[in-house]
């Protein structure tokens, strides 16, 4: 069996390759960022996903700083293709926006796709959206039987060692 070392290597590449080609990728990329603050929710293959994600928090970096700079409007026009989108990128997601520092996005992981290709899917989402959230809140776990064995044990074993007498002590 042959190990190669040809996947390892990146040949000078630093993203991956969506699509045909450069345009194809970007025109891709734009179509998601756009996709996903129109609707601040969407669902992708996981490297689609993950490529977009740091691209909108930069963008999402941009609009928080208002519409007044010049370069951040370059950086709107070019990343949005449907300019109706762009009231609400100012006026609804800026101001959402502004008490965070950063990681304005969710990234999950859902099944793969059955059936067609196997496709690792994620969803990514815009934090702060209107959606009841993926992720569950983390109930109490403090009541399950499990858990109290396990306390109960840590409280036995600190008391044995609080009582343990040292050994050079004369009893």
């Amino acid at each position: 069996m042959w190990l190669s070392v040809v996947a390892a290597v990146s040949h000078g590449r630093v993203h991956r390759r969506l699509g045909l080609g450069p345009r194809s990728r970007l025109d891709l990329l734009h179509d998601l960022v756009a996709a996903l603050v129109r609707h601040e929710r969407i669902e992708a293959s996981w490297a689609r996903a993950y490529e977009m994600r740091g691209y909108a928090e930069q963008f999402i970096d941009c609009v928080k700083r208002g519409d007044t700079n010049e370069r951040d409007m370059c950086m709107v026009d070019f990343w949005l293709t449907e300019k109706d989108l762009i009231h609400k990128l100012f006026k609804v997601l800026a101001s959402q926006f502004q008490p965070h520092p950063g990681s304005y996005a969710h990234l999950l992981q859902i099944p793969n796709r059955d059936g067609l290709d196997h496709t690792e899917m994620a969803v990514i989402e815009l934090k702060g959206n209107p959606f009841l959230p993926l992720i569950r809140p983390c109930c109490n776990t403090e009541k399950i039987l499990l858990n109290q064995f396990l306390k109960g044990y840590r409280e036995d074993m600190q008391q044995a060692a609080a009582l343990q007498v040292p050994e050079g002590t004369p009893v």
